[in-house]
């Protein structure tokens, strides 16, 4: 994984000098509380309902054990024992108290991390597939070019003051992780196939204008090739055509997919490769001799050879585990594990700091010191030798992070919703803990598959309910909490935006309704179908029926 050099070091240490200063002259009255919040906000601290919150980077979604033991330091001494796994790698702590803030800041630059836009109107945390580097299926690691974006973003003016938050993904297979295509810009490393055109060359496939929210797109293909060392090139182009075009007077219209739709792609495209050509004149692209500086930090691991591929499935616990958890890995005795953080009556992706502790501690006894957060809010162990495997289920059983329902209707994507965000209309959490609870019993679940419900507690789409076989939206109907059912959304590479049946429900209504629809799903499906697969070939309307009667 990527270690600063001095200059990354002096950056973040000279931030957090930066922010005490500020924060100091906020306590002290010197600043207004509007003066504080884009000084704040730069530096991942938002004021929620109860306390202030703070949002930790986590590039990528990689960290380090020692990284991870300090994210546990900071739950246990800043929070209240808790951390909030984000969908975009992040971590999250809801009880900040604003003076400690600078020190919370101090103490991550000690292990090479910080807090720097995972707010504001910036380019945010650059998140890629979390089986990076370990995927079977991947053409090369997205990493080292998800951390040269990340470098050549940080800090650069034009990257810095944008109209709207700005979000980017890198993948590197044809299974999309990371809901690449609902991104203001997304990246997927291809390899060139027209024999005419240097055949087999690793370049770009650039897609722009996804997002949620209000209004939400799902991204268009706007280049089909773009070599690798022109990115720099080519975001800024991109990043260009957005600021000259912008609606600055209107924060509901100021997302780059706004423009995006309004221009209609064709027309976003041109103007995008305009300036592109204008960018490639100047000569400021990414050397190669830069890219492998980066790149010689994600070398794969020393994996051992000669290993056996056999699992002893004998523990008929651990077999339910290993088959719902493990996913194939790239080297020949390996897996790749997945730790469920949803466990039933739990809150989504929350973890205690012994829990972090506990990962930490596997990570560097069996997965070459890596961790991995995900974009559903789970974490990952990316390379575990499967003659280990027993010994990490057994030691995540005692933990309580031994849960079998990876991509299961029990793991809900859900934001912290009205329990904590002041944004939101409705609560979140107990929900995902009401529909948990409801469908609970294992073989119920194996029994409905891969399903994937996503809640958000207001239009703001934190919880990517857009992008839910089964969606959930809170929203404020005359003062009380009511909930949207939204149907047949997809952040994977079979992307597609969730409808809304109809009238919303009350908390318990809700999970009924959810519960009709599933069982809808059963009577419909057919063999090896998906809910997704189901309502795609029936439609909308026999469900409609079921929910509403």
């Amino acid at each position: 994984m990527y270690q600063y050099d001095k200059y990354d070091q002096a950056m973040v240490d000279a931030r957090v000098a930066e922010f005490r200063e500020q924060t100091r002259r906020r306590i002290e009255g010197h600043l207004t509380d509007d003066q504080f919040k884009p000084l704040r906000l730069k530096n991942g601290l938002y004021l929620q309902l109860h306390a202030y919150m703070l949002r930790v980077a986590i590039p990528y979604g990689t960290v380090s054990s020692r990284q991870f033991r300090m994210l546990a330091h900071i739950a246990r001494k800043y929070d209240r024992g808790y951390g909030h796994v984000t969908t975009r790698q992040n971590m999250q702590y809801n009880w900040i108290k604003l003076e400690e803030a600078p020190d919370i800041l101090a103490d991550l630059a000690t292990v090479q991390m910080h807090a720097i836009q995972t707010s504001g109107e910036s380019i945010r945390n650059v998140s890629a597939d979390q089986y990076a580097g370990a995927a079977a299926d991947e053409i090369i690691d997205p990493r080292p070019w998800a951390e040269v974006i990340r470098q050549i973003t940080s800090f650069m003016p034009e990257f810095s003051y944008l109209p709207r938050k700005f979000k980017i993904a890198v993948i590197a297979s044809d299974e999309d992780r990371v809901a690449m295509r609902w991104h203001d810009f997304g990246i997927r490393i291809v390899k060139n196939e027209n024999p005419e055109n240097g055949a087999g060359e690793i370049g770009f496939e650039c897609y722009a204008g996804g997002g949620m929210g209000r209004t939400p797109f799902i991204a268009y293909k706007i280049r089909e090739f773009l070599p690798p060392t022109q990115i720099l090139s080519y975001l800024q182009a991109v990043l260009r055509v957005w600021n000259r075009n912008a609606r600055r007077d209107n924060i509901h219209k100021q997302r780059m997919k706004i423009l995006v739709h309004d221009l209609g792609e064709e027309e976003f495209r041109r103007q995008v490769e305009e300036e592109f050509q204008n960018f490639l004149a100047l000569g400021q692209d990414v050397p190669q001799a830069e890219y492998d500086r980066v790149a010689a930090y994600f070398a794969p691991p020393p994996f051992e050879t000669g290993l056996s591929d056999e699992i002893d499935r004998s523990d008929p616990d651990f077999a339910l585990w290993a088959d719902r958890q493990l996913v194939a890995h790239k080297a020949p005795g390996y897996a790749i594990v997945n730790i469920s953080l949803k466990p039933t009556g739990g809150i989504p992706g929350d973890m205690s700091a012994e829990q972090m502790e506990l990962v930490a501690d596997l990570a560097e006894k069996y997965s070459f010191d890596e961790v991995r957060a995900t974009h559903a809010q789970n974490l990952v162990l990316p390379h575990v030798r499967k003659a280990d495997l027993y010994a990490v289920w057994q030691a995540l059983d005692a933990a309580g992070l031994a849960g079998v329902n990876l991509d299961l209707v029990t793991d809900i994507i859900a934001c912290p919703g009205l329990d904590y965000c002041t944004l939101a209309n409705a609560r979140s959490i107990p929900v995902a803990q009401r529909i948990a609870e409801r469908f609970a019993d294992l073989d119920r679940q194996r029994d409905l598959g891969e399903l994937k419900i996503k809640i958000s507690g207001c239009i703001n789409a934190c919880g990517h309910h857009h992008a839910g076989h089964i969606g959930i939206l809170g929203v404020d109907r005359k003062g009380t909490e009511n909930y949207q059912l939204l149907l047949g959304g997809s952040g994977s590479e079979d992307v597609s935006q969730a409808k809304i049946t109809g009238p919303g429900f009350d908390e318990a209504g809700i999970v009924d309704a959810v519960e009709r629809a599933v069982d809808r799903y059963r009577e419909l499906r057919e063999p090896g179908e998906r809910f997704i697969d189901t309502y795609r070939r029936v439609g909308f309307d026999p469900f409609k029926e079921s929910i509403y009667g």
